[in-house]
């Protein structure tokens, strides 16, 4: 698992390099086409550096404690590396590499691709197949958030039940909160919201992108009220236009 991480920072070293030389590319040109997501969305995705520029990024890796997470953007091939394991998802089949038999105990299918999304809000709100509702706005320490409900047409991902309510400051459009619930192992929609905050954001690559967030309890109405455990926060983010090998993605041959 070592090799992989060194073999991606060697990629990432050569498609860098090679991007501030370059001459743009008719194939690298972003086409326009009407968007379906509401005005006031839109102007979430321009505070964060605009959707056209985040669809004409290929790569996106960033680290979550000990974890390398690597996605390319356009298929959604993904490997999370640590030195105990490492999982993907290679266009077909979720798979599993462990260094000890039977120590990860999570569920590589639910698992490989759950922090990509936390990660890139608000961006992932643009993906084919989203609907788009108003829903009600967030009030938190006198602040109000505007809100907007997003669900999934049928067959389109691993949990087309879930939904996501993204709340923005109404001044800046920039994103604030997350609610989403989870239905990967019942396969029903639920009315049950875990809710985060998005506490710190960096510029990477010319997009804003998380740095921290943080779970928080709720009240009886659903409404945070104090942080649940511990910020979680995202080191070395890298976006780029460079492209990985499909090999890359591959589960390792021993």
């Amino acid at each position: 698992m070592k090799k992989i991480i060194v073999l991606l920072s060697i990629l990432v070293a050569i498609s860098c390099k090679k991007e501030t030389n370059k001459q743009v590319k008719k194939e690298d040109i972003v086409q326009a086409k009407k968007e379906n997501f509401p005005e006031e969305l839109a102007k979430v995705f321009t505070r964060h550096g605009g959707i056209d520029n985040w669809r004409k990024m290929k790569i996106l890796s960033f680290n979550k404690g000990k974890e390398v997470h690597t996605v390319d953007l356009h298929s959604r091939k993904t490997v999370v590396n640590s030195p105990d394991y490492s999982l993907g998802f290679d266009g077909k089949e979720v798979w599993l590499d462990e260094e000890k038999k039977g120590s990860y105990k999570k569920n590589p299918s639910f698992y490989y691709n759950l922090y990509f999304y936390f990660y890139a809000m608000p961006f992932v709100l643009a993906d084919d197949g989203i609907i788009y509702e108003k829903a009600e706005d967030l009030t938190f320490n006198g602040k109000n958030y505007i809100g907007y409900k997003i669900s999934y047409k049928a067959n389109v991902g691993t949990s087309p039940e879930d939904n996501y309510i993204v709340y923005y400051n109404p001044k800046t459009y920039q994103m604030e909160w997350l609610a989403y619930t989870v239905t990967f192992k019942s396969k029903k929609p639920s009315n049950k919201y875990n809710i985060i905050k998005y506490n710190k954001w960096e510029n990477v690559n010319g997009l804003i992108l998380p740095k921290e967030i943080t779970w928080y309890k709720k009240d009886h109405k659903g409404l945070p009220t104090e942080p649940a455990r511990a910020p979680t926060e995202f080191t070395l983010p890298l976006l780029s236009q460079g492209k990985l090998a499909a090999s890359f993605f591959k589960k390792p041959v021993k």
